[in-house]
């Protein structure tokens, strides 16, 4: 039985948790609630050893010693545009950590049916969130390519796993037994890698946002496996934000979760091809043309994407909007809901820069902006502003809701290349009469441009 005293602060660390989501719910509170929730989770922890008989203490300690020391590593080394793979490995590691929680508890636990339905609830979908998660680790690393990968058949293999694999749970449950348990965690690990093959390009975030989801709902099994109230609340509310942020960013998307999922065995798949882009002559310019078409320029919408952040040219394009509100020019920043690799990603790392959140404009109140302005500034952003979306029924991200960048009365590109976007298609926009083309590295373009906007 928990202590009363342990108890109450499990209570206070639930509302840190709670409050902490809240937090994170926008980016003017976010460094609050990510504090909040430390607090709350470090509270956890030190409870956790005072009010429980810890078994295996050195070693539990030195656990703990280890994962901070490689937590911290990683987050301190990591860049910013790598920010979606840690997400995916750390969920992972969760994923299998209550995975391993199940298949241990299976010979300890009472056995009680509901508590044996916990454990194999924790064991299958711990181990998918696992596999799947480093399954996505691998595409957004680009150690595998970010492409769909389908075999004749797959959706049939998946259905039979996933199938086998609730057989398995209702035996573990009628039986107990740990061997079932075990083959249980690889039917669980072979469908977590069956579910995410298929999913490529842009979705892949979307995937990462809902085995996150899956890892709280492991989790919270195995709250109720080790009848930890916290665990369980923790979990919970993992699962929930997680679900909702999945639905969120697949309508951003436009697409339901299921066809992002499934979409690559049809004809929904959101990997495409690079497109018929061959020879075709595009408007190039240099850097003072460009900053004569933004230093005279009466309205300048921004619009961020995954090459500002590959640059880490946050600070450049900041020091550039500084610059033209000086002559008089009317700036802000088009964010779109699933710009970079992950949600909030222009935020935060605009926010790096110290941005005013007033600059930020959401996509619903970017687009009437765009269409008034005399110049889009498209910072390595590419399928978030791809007119395909709206135009061409067979394009892979056929019906993505996008930035209105081609309303704008002149479209300015930063980019590195003619290579496609993450998603992997041609956009047709770069081929505008009215788009111009400043090739190279964004943060060096950047730089480039300011200097020449000092001198008009």
């Amino acid at each position: 039985m928990i202590p009363v005293w342990a108890q109450l602060a499990y209570l206070v660390a639930a509302v840190c948790f709670i409050l902490a989501l809240k937090g994170l719910s926008s980016p003017r509170s976010a460094r609050t609630g990510n504090l909040i929730g430390v607090f709350g989770a470090a509270l956890a922890v030190v409870v956790t050893f005072f009010a429980y008989d810890v078994r295996n203490l050195p070693w539990v300690l030195a656990a703990i010693a280890v994962g901070a020391l490689v937590g911290v590593v990683f987050a301190r080394r990591v860049a910013m545009t790598a920010m979606p793979q840690l997400v995916a490995l750390f969920n992972g590691v969760g994923g299998g950590a209550a995975a391993l929680v199940g298949l241990l508890e299976l010979t300890e636990a009472a056995q009680t049916k509901p508590s044996l339905a916990a454990v194999a609830f924790t064991i299958l979908v711990g181990a998918v969130s696992f596999a799947g998660s480093i399954v996505t680790f691998a595409k957004l690393q680009e150690l595998m390519t970010t492409r769909p990968v389908t075999v004749r058949g797959g959706q049939y293999v998946a259905g039979a796993a996933l199938l086998a694999g609730l057989v398995l749970a209702v035996a573990v449950v009628s039986t107990g037994s740990a061997t079932l348990a075990l083959v249980l965690a690889v039917v669980g690990l072979a469908f977590g890698v069956l579910l995410v093959l298929p999913v490529g390009g842009a979705d892949v975030p979307i995937v990462i946002s809902l085995l996150n989801a899956f890892t709280g709902l492991a989790v919270a099994a195995g709250g109720y496996v080790l009848d930890n109230p916290l665990l369980l609340v923790a979990g919970t509310l993992v699962g929930a934000s997680g679900t909702i942020l999945t639905r969120l960013m697949a309508q951003a998307m436009g697409r339901s979760v299921l066809s992002i999922l499934f979409g690559a065995f049809g004809a929904g798949s959101v990997a495409g091809s690079a497109g018929p882009g061959g020879d075709r002559p595009v408007r190039s310019a240099g850097p003072e043309d460009v900053a004569v078409l933004l230093g005279f320029a009466r309205r300048v919408v921004v619009v961020p994407g995954y090459g500002l952040a590959v640059a880490q040219a946050q600070h450049t394009v900041h020091e550039l909007v500084d610059l033209l509100e000086s002559r008089g020019v009317e700036v802000s920043y088009a964010i779109h809901p699933v710009a970079g690799r992950m949600p909030g990603h222009m935020n935060v790392l605009l926010a790096e820069a110290n941005v005013p959140y007033e600059q930020l404009r959401e996509m619903d109140a970017a687009n009437p902006e765009l269409r008034s302005a005399d110049v889009a500034l498209v910072v390595g952003a590419n399928d978030v502003v791809n007119p395909a979306a709206r135009n061409s029924p067979s394009a892979p991200i056929y019906g993505m809701p996008i930035l209105d960048v081609d309303q704008a009365k002149a479209v300015v590109f930063l980019k590195r290349s003619m290579r496609p976007g993450f998603a992997g298609i041609e956009n047709e926009l770069l081929y505008d009469p009215r788009t111009m083309l400043l090739f190279g590295d964004a943060k060096e373009s950047l730089t480039k441009l300011v200097a020449a906007v000092k001198n008009l």
